[in-house]
């Protein structure tokens, strides 16, 4: 599984998660102090053992 965060500009700014992980739910922290305030996307990769695939991307916004 992958959880990656972009600018505006489509740049990787962070990735917050880039392993394999067990079934399950998990939580993740972003520490957004280093960044400005305005438009960020996620995109989370997952793949199962049998081989299908998930991708999603959502927009947020990060106020300050």
């Amino acid at each position: 599984m992958k959880i990656a965060v972009y600018d505006i500009l489509g740049r990787e700014v962070s990735t917050l998660v880039n392993s394999v992980q067990d079934a399950g739910e998990y939580k993740i922290n972003f520490n957004a102090s280093n960044y400005a305030s305005g438009v960020y996307f996620y995109r989370i990769e997952a793949e199962e053992p049998g081989g299908n695939k998930f991708v999603d991307s959502k927009k947020m916004v990060l106020l300050k």
